[in-house]
Protein backbone atom coordinates (compact mmCIF):
# COMPACT_ATOMS: atom_id res chain seq x y z
CA UNK A 1 0.00 0.00 0.00
CA UNK A 2 1.47 3.32 -1.14
CA UNK A 3 0.21 6.89 -1.64
CA UNK A 4 1.54 10.42 -2.25
CA UNK A 5 -0.05 13.40 -0.49
CA UNK A 6 0.58 17.15 0.00
CA UNK A 7 2.19 17.74 3.41
CA UNK A 8 0.32 21.01 4.11
CA UNK A 9 -3.04 19.53 3.12
CA UNK A 10 -2.44 16.48 5.32
CA UNK A 11 -1.31 18.64 8.27
CA UNK A 12 -4.39 20.89 7.98
CA UNK A 13 -6.76 17.90 8.18
CA UNK A 14 -4.85 16.15 10.98
CA UNK A 15 -4.81 19.30 13.13
CA UNK A 16 -8.61 19.46 12.93
CA UNK A 17 -8.97 15.75 13.75
CA UNK A 18 -6.47 15.88 16.62
CA UNK A 19 -9.07 17.78 18.68
CA UNK A 20 -11.05 14.52 18.97
CA UNK A 21 -8.17 12.44 20.38
CA UNK A 22 -8.31 12.20 24.16
CA UNK A 23 -5.19 12.52 26.33
CA UNK A 24 -6.36 9.59 28.49
CA UNK A 25 -7.59 6.93 26.08
CA UNK A 26 -8.62 3.56 27.50
CA UNK A 27 -7.77 1.83 24.20
CA UNK A 28 -4.20 2.34 22.85
CA UNK A 29 -5.51 2.20 19.25
CA UNK A 30 -7.35 5.51 19.88
CA UNK A 31 -3.98 7.34 20.10
CA UNK A 32 -3.80 6.82 16.32
CA UNK A 33 -5.32 8.26 13.17
CA UNK A 34 -7.11 5.73 10.97
CA UNK A 35 -6.02 5.97 7.32
CA UNK A 36 -8.42 4.27 4.86
CA UNK A 37 -7.13 4.35 1.30
CA UNK A 38 -9.45 3.76 -1.65
CA UNK A 39 -7.31 4.42 -4.75
CA UNK A 40 -7.21 8.24 -5.13
CA UNK A 41 -9.13 8.99 -1.91
CA UNK A 42 -7.78 8.88 1.63
CA UNK A 43 -10.29 8.98 4.51
CA UNK A 44 -8.69 9.92 7.85
CA UNK A 45 -10.56 9.35 11.13
CA UNK A 46 -10.02 10.02 14.83
CA UNK A 47 -12.15 8.83 17.75
CA UNK A 48 -12.46 8.84 21.55
CA UNK A 49 -15.43 6.36 21.42
CA UNK A 50 -17.90 9.19 22.26
CA UNK A 51 -17.03 11.31 19.20
CA UNK A 52 -15.73 10.10 15.84
CA UNK A 53 -14.67 12.49 13.10
CA UNK A 54 -13.61 11.74 9.53
CA UNK A 55 -12.29 13.84 6.69
CA UNK A 56 -11.47 12.97 3.08
CA UNK A 57 -8.52 14.17 0.99
CA UNK A 58 -7.34 13.34 -2.51
CA UNK A 59 -4.03 11.52 -2.93
CA UNK A 60 -2.05 9.87 -5.72
CA UNK A 61 -2.51 6.12 -5.43
CA UNK A 62 -3.82 2.99 -7.10
CA UNK A 63 -3.96 1.00 -3.85
CA UNK A 64 -6.52 0.15 -1.20
CA UNK A 65 -6.13 -0.65 2.50
CA UNK A 66 -6.53 0.57 6.08
CA UNK A 67 -3.92 1.27 8.79
CA UNK A 68 -3.80 3.19 12.09
CA UNK A 69 -0.83 5.58 12.41
CA UNK A 70 0.52 7.17 15.67
CA UNK A 71 -1.02 10.65 15.86
CA UNK A 72 1.54 12.55 17.96
CA UNK A 73 4.71 11.57 16.09
CA UNK A 74 3.06 12.19 12.71
CA UNK A 75 1.68 15.62 13.69
CA UNK A 76 4.94 16.75 15.31
CA UNK A 77 6.88 15.80 12.16
CA UNK A 78 4.46 17.47 9.72
CA UNK A 79 4.50 20.75 11.69
CA UNK A 80 8.21 21.18 10.95
CA UNK A 81 8.13 20.27 7.24
CA UNK A 82 7.77 22.86 4.46
CA UNK A 83 4.98 22.26 1.93
CA UNK A 84 5.94 19.36 -0.38
CA UNK A 85 4.70 15.97 -1.63
CA UNK A 86 5.13 13.15 0.92
CA UNK A 87 5.24 9.46 0.01
CA UNK A 88 3.77 6.93 2.45
CA UNK A 89 4.74 3.30 1.92
CA UNK A 90 3.49 0.48 4.15
CA UNK A 91 6.14 -2.18 4.74
CA UNK A 92 5.74 -5.39 6.73
CA UNK A 93 6.17 -3.86 10.18
CA UNK A 94 6.35 -0.10 9.65
CA UNK A 95 5.06 2.91 7.71
CA UNK A 96 7.82 4.66 5.81
CA UNK A 97 7.27 8.37 5.12
CA UNK A 98 9.60 9.98 2.58
CA UNK A 99 10.08 13.75 2.23
CA UNK A 100 12.61 15.90 0.34
CA UNK A 101 14.60 16.09 3.59
CA UNK A 102 14.77 12.38 4.38
CA UNK A 103 12.72 9.40 5.41
CA UNK A 104 11.03 8.36 8.66
CA UNK A 105 9.71 5.06 9.94
CA UNK A 106 6.99 4.44 12.53
CA UNK A 107 4.92 1.46 13.65
CA UNK A 108 1.27 0.99 12.71
CA UNK A 109 -1.80 -1.02 13.75
CA UNK A 110 -4.08 -2.99 11.49
CA UNK A 111 -6.96 -0.67 10.49
CA UNK A 112 -9.55 -3.35 11.35
CA UNK A 113 -8.69 -2.92 15.07
CA UNK A 114 -9.92 0.70 15.02
CA UNK A 115 -13.47 1.08 16.47
CA UNK A 116 -16.12 1.44 13.77
CA UNK A 117 -18.13 4.68 13.66
CA UNK A 118 -21.78 4.38 14.73
CA UNK A 119 -24.38 4.12 11.98
CA UNK A 120 -27.46 6.21 12.81
CA UNK A 121 -30.72 4.25 12.67
CA UNK A 122 -33.83 6.06 11.36
CA UNK A 123 -32.41 9.59 11.78
CA UNK A 124 -34.21 12.88 11.14
CA UNK A 125 -32.22 15.43 9.14
CA UNK A 126 -32.11 19.24 9.16
CA UNK A 127 -29.97 21.50 6.95
CA UNK A 128 -28.35 24.55 8.57
CA UNK A 129 -25.91 26.98 6.85
CA UNK A 130 -22.41 26.67 8.37
CA UNK A 131 -22.15 30.34 9.39
CA UNK A 132 -25.49 30.18 11.25
CA UNK A 133 -24.50 27.00 13.11
CA UNK A 134 -21.05 28.47 13.96
CA UNK A 135 -22.78 31.59 15.34
CA UNK A 136 -25.26 29.55 17.36
CA UNK A 137 -22.47 27.49 18.94
CA UNK A 138 -20.16 30.42 19.78
CA UNK A 139 -23.02 32.54 21.21
CA UNK A 140 -24.19 29.74 23.57
CA UNK A 141 -21.37 27.33 24.46
CA UNK A 142 -19.66 29.68 26.95
CA UNK A 143 -22.79 29.57 29.15
CA UNK A 144 -22.90 25.75 29.45
CA UNK A 145 -22.01 24.32 32.86
CA UNK A 146 -19.14 22.10 34.02
CA UNK A 147 -20.96 20.27 36.81
CA UNK A 148 -20.51 16.50 36.38
CA UNK A 149 -23.46 15.92 38.74
CA UNK A 150 -25.78 17.72 36.30
CA UNK A 151 -24.64 16.40 32.90
CA UNK A 152 -27.67 17.80 31.01
CA UNK A 153 -26.51 21.33 31.82
CA UNK A 154 -22.96 20.64 30.61
CA UNK A 155 -24.09 20.68 26.97
CA UNK A 156 -26.00 22.88 24.52
CA UNK A 157 -29.71 22.17 24.05
CA UNK A 158 -30.76 22.01 20.37
CA UNK A 159 -34.50 22.64 19.99
CA UNK A 160 -35.56 22.23 16.36
CA UNK A 161 -39.06 23.45 15.50
CA UNK A 162 -41.10 23.69 12.31
CA UNK A 163 -40.90 27.51 12.45
CA UNK A 164 -37.47 28.18 13.99
CA UNK A 165 -34.36 26.64 15.57
CA UNK A 166 -33.39 27.45 19.17
CA UNK A 167 -30.08 26.77 20.95
CA UNK A 168 -29.87 27.10 24.75
CA UNK A 169 -27.07 26.82 27.31
CA UNK A 170 -27.12 27.44 31.07
CA UNK A 171 -25.12 26.70 34.21
CA UNK A 172 -27.92 27.95 36.57
CA UNK A 173 -26.11 31.32 37.06
CA UNK A 174 -26.36 32.51 33.47
CA UNK A 175 -28.45 31.42 30.48
CA UNK A 176 -28.28 32.12 26.76
CA UNK A 177 -31.11 31.49 24.32
CA UNK A 178 -30.22 31.88 20.63
CA UNK A 179 -33.05 31.59 18.09
CA UNK A 180 -33.02 31.62 14.28
CA UNK A 181 -36.35 32.30 12.62
CA UNK A 182 -34.81 31.99 9.12
CA UNK A 183 -34.07 28.24 9.45
CA UNK A 184 -36.49 25.48 10.35
CA UNK A 185 -36.79 21.70 10.66
CA UNK A 186 -39.30 19.41 8.91
CA UNK A 187 -40.38 17.91 12.24
CA UNK A 188 -39.90 19.11 15.82
CA UNK A 189 -37.04 17.50 17.75
CA UNK A 190 -34.76 18.27 20.68
CA UNK A 191 -31.44 16.88 21.93
CA UNK A 192 -28.46 17.89 24.09
CA UNK A 193 -25.05 18.17 22.42
CA UNK A 194 -21.84 17.72 24.48
CA UNK A 195 -19.32 20.60 24.48
CA UNK A 196 -16.29 18.78 23.04
CA UNK A 197 -17.69 18.07 19.53
CA UNK A 198 -19.26 21.55 19.45
CA UNK A 199 -15.91 23.21 20.17
CA UNK A 200 -14.34 21.21 17.32
CA UNK A 201 -17.18 22.17 14.96
CA UNK A 202 -17.00 25.84 15.99
CA UNK A 203 -13.34 25.95 14.92
CA UNK A 204 -13.93 24.59 11.42
CA UNK A 205 -17.42 25.92 10.57
CA UNK A 206 -16.28 29.55 10.69
CA UNK A 207 -14.24 29.11 7.48
CA UNK A 208 -16.90 27.12 5.61
CA UNK A 209 -19.77 28.41 3.49
CA UNK A 210 -21.39 24.99 3.06
CA UNK A 211 -24.74 23.75 4.32
CA UNK A 212 -24.38 21.44 7.28
CA UNK A 213 -26.55 18.34 7.27
CA UNK A 214 -27.46 17.48 10.90
CA UNK A 215 -28.87 13.96 11.30
CA UNK A 216 -30.05 12.82 14.72
CA UNK A 217 -31.95 10.16 16.62
CA UNK A 218 -32.43 9.58 20.36
CA UNK A 219 -28.83 8.58 21.03
CA UNK A 220 -26.50 10.16 18.45
CA UNK A 221 -26.07 13.11 16.10
CA UNK A 222 -24.09 13.37 12.86
CA UNK A 223 -22.84 16.58 11.23
CA UNK A 224 -21.79 16.40 7.56
CA UNK A 225 -20.37 19.24 5.43
CA UNK A 226 -17.62 19.74 2.83
CA UNK A 227 -15.51 16.55 3.20
CA UNK A 228 -16.03 16.29 6.96
CA UNK A 229 -18.33 14.10 9.01
CA UNK A 230 -18.60 14.12 12.82
CA UNK A 231 -20.68 11.63 14.82
CA UNK A 232 -21.15 11.98 18.56
CA UNK A 233 -23.14 10.48 21.41
CA UNK A 234 -25.78 12.82 22.81
CA UNK A 235 -26.15 13.68 26.50
CA UNK A 236 -28.94 11.56 27.94
CA UNK A 237 -31.59 13.29 30.05
CA UNK A 238 -34.30 15.94 30.02
CA UNK A 239 -33.26 19.58 29.70
CA UNK A 240 -34.73 21.92 32.36
CA UNK A 241 -37.65 24.16 31.40
CA UNK A 242 -35.54 27.24 30.62
CA UNK A 243 -38.52 29.43 29.62
CA UNK A 244 -39.85 29.21 33.19
CA UNK A 245 -36.82 31.08 34.58
CA UNK A 246 -36.90 33.97 32.10
CA UNK A 247 -38.84 36.78 33.85
CA UNK A 248 -41.57 38.21 31.62
CA UNK A 249 -42.27 41.57 33.32
CA UNK A 250 -39.14 43.76 33.39
CA UNK A 251 -40.21 47.42 33.64
CA UNK A 252 -36.73 48.84 34.42
CA UNK A 253 -34.74 49.15 31.19
CA UNK A 254 -31.11 50.31 30.91
CA UNK A 255 -29.79 51.14 27.41
CA UNK A 256 -26.04 51.69 27.17
CA UNK A 257 -22.98 51.43 24.91
CA UNK A 258 -21.75 47.84 25.11
CA UNK A 259 -18.06 48.80 24.98
CA UNK A 260 -18.33 51.42 27.74
CA UNK A 261 -20.30 49.02 29.95
CA UNK A 262 -17.86 46.15 29.29
CA UNK A 263 -14.68 48.17 29.94
CA UNK A 264 -16.11 49.81 33.05
CA UNK A 265 -17.22 46.40 34.41
CA UNK A 266 -13.73 44.96 33.76
CA UNK A 267 -11.98 47.86 35.52
CA UNK A 268 -14.26 47.99 38.55
CA UNK A 269 -14.19 44.20 38.98
CA UNK A 270 -10.42 44.37 39.58
CA UNK A 271 -11.31 45.93 42.95
CA UNK A 272 -14.09 43.44 43.79
CA UNK A 273 -13.95 40.53 46.25
CA UNK A 274 -11.93 37.65 44.82
CA UNK A 275 -14.49 35.15 46.15
CA UNK A 276 -17.78 36.73 45.00
CA UNK A 277 -16.59 38.95 42.08
CA UNK A 278 -19.55 41.13 43.07
CA UNK A 279 -20.17 44.49 41.43
CA UNK A 280 -23.04 46.87 42.24
CA UNK A 281 -25.09 48.68 39.61
CA UNK A 282 -27.05 51.72 40.74
CA UNK A 283 -29.35 53.32 38.18
CA UNK A 284 -31.09 56.67 38.42
CA UNK A 285 -32.08 59.07 35.62
CA UNK A 286 -29.39 59.20 32.95
CA UNK A 287 -26.61 57.80 35.15
CA UNK A 288 -25.32 54.35 35.93
CA UNK A 289 -22.96 53.97 38.89
CA UNK A 290 -20.82 50.81 38.88
CA UNK A 291 -19.00 50.06 42.11
CA UNK A 292 -17.16 47.26 43.90
CA UNK A 293 -15.22 46.79 47.10
CA UNK A 294 -13.07 44.14 48.70
CA UNK A 295 -13.20 44.66 52.47
CA UNK A 296 -10.44 42.08 53.07
CA UNK A 297 -7.88 44.14 51.17
CA UNK A 298 -9.44 47.64 51.48
CA UNK A 299 -9.87 47.91 47.70
CA UNK A 300 -12.75 49.84 46.19
CA UNK A 301 -13.75 51.41 42.89
CA UNK A 302 -16.62 53.52 41.62
CA UNK A 303 -17.39 54.65 38.06
CA UNK A 304 -20.15 56.75 36.58
CA UNK A 305 -21.46 56.19 33.03
CA UNK A 306 -24.03 58.09 31.00
CA UNK A 307 -26.89 55.88 29.93
CA UNK A 308 -30.54 55.86 28.95
CA UNK A 309 -32.57 54.47 31.84
CA UNK A 310 -36.34 54.11 32.11
CA UNK A 311 -37.76 52.82 35.38
CA UNK A 312 -37.60 53.17 39.14
CA UNK A 313 -34.28 53.91 40.87
CA UNK A 314 -32.68 50.50 41.33
CA UNK A 315 -29.62 48.97 42.95
CA UNK A 316 -28.66 45.42 41.92
CA UNK A 317 -25.60 43.18 42.30
CA UNK A 318 -24.09 40.87 39.67
CA UNK A 319 -21.10 38.54 39.40
CA UNK A 320 -18.78 40.60 37.19
CA UNK A 321 -17.32 37.52 35.48
CA UNK A 322 -20.72 36.46 34.14
CA UNK A 323 -21.56 39.98 32.99
CA UNK A 324 -18.16 40.35 31.27
CA UNK A 325 -18.52 36.99 29.50
CA UNK A 326 -21.94 37.91 28.18
CA UNK A 327 -20.94 41.38 26.98
CA UNK A 328 -17.87 39.85 25.30
CA UNK A 329 -20.10 37.42 23.39
CA UNK A 330 -22.31 40.13 21.94
CA UNK A 331 -21.18 42.18 18.95
CA UNK A 332 -23.71 45.03 19.03
CA UNK A 333 -22.87 48.70 19.55
CA UNK A 334 -25.49 49.08 22.29
CA UNK A 335 -27.14 46.69 24.71
CA UNK A 336 -30.27 46.67 26.85
CA UNK A 337 -30.43 45.33 30.40
CA UNK A 338 -34.00 44.71 31.55
CA UNK A 339 -34.68 44.24 35.28
CA UNK A 340 -37.60 44.07 37.69
CA UNK A 341 -36.27 43.64 41.25
CA UNK A 342 -32.83 43.30 42.91
CA UNK A 343 -33.49 39.57 43.52
CA UNK A 344 -34.76 38.74 40.00
CA UNK A 345 -32.65 37.86 36.96
CA UNK A 346 -31.54 40.59 34.56
CA UNK A 347 -32.16 40.14 30.82
CA UNK A 348 -29.37 41.29 28.50
CA UNK A 349 -30.11 41.72 24.78
CA UNK A 350 -28.32 43.40 21.86
CA UNK A 351 -30.03 46.67 20.87
CA UNK A 352 -28.66 46.52 17.30
CA UNK A 353 -26.26 44.66 15.04
CA UNK A 354 -28.08 41.32 14.88
CA UNK A 355 -28.60 39.51 11.59
CA UNK A 356 -32.08 39.21 10.12
CA UNK A 357 -33.85 36.27 11.76
CA UNK A 358 -31.46 36.23 14.74
CA UNK A 359 -32.76 36.62 18.31
CA UNK A 360 -30.43 36.59 21.33
CA UNK A 361 -31.55 36.61 24.96
CA UNK A 362 -29.02 36.39 27.80
CA UNK A 363 -30.08 36.00 31.42
CA UNK A 364 -27.83 36.68 34.41
CA UNK A 365 -28.78 35.87 38.00
CA UNK A 366 -28.20 38.64 40.57
CA UNK A 367 -26.09 38.28 43.71
CA UNK A 368 -27.36 39.48 47.10
CA UNK A 369 -25.91 42.85 47.95
CA UNK A 370 -24.18 43.09 51.31
CA UNK A 371 -24.88 46.59 52.59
Amino acid sequence: MKFIVSSSQLLKQLQVLSGVISTSNTLPILDNFLFELNQGELTISASDLETTMSTLIEVQSEDEGAIAVPSKILLDTLKTLPNQPLTFKIQENEVEMTSEQGNYGMPYFDGSEFPKAIELEKPSTTLVPANILANAISKTIFAAGNDELRPVMSGVFFQFGTEDLTFVATDAHKLVKYTRTDVKAATAAEFIMPKKPLNILKGILASSDAEVSISYNDANAKFTFDNVSLICRLIDGKYPNYNAVIPKENPNVLSISRNSFLNSTKRVSIFSSKTTHQIRLKMAGTELHISAEDLDFSNKANERLLCDYNGDDLEIGFNSRFLTEMLNNLSSENVQLEMSLPNRAGILTPADGTEEGELITMLVMPVMLSN
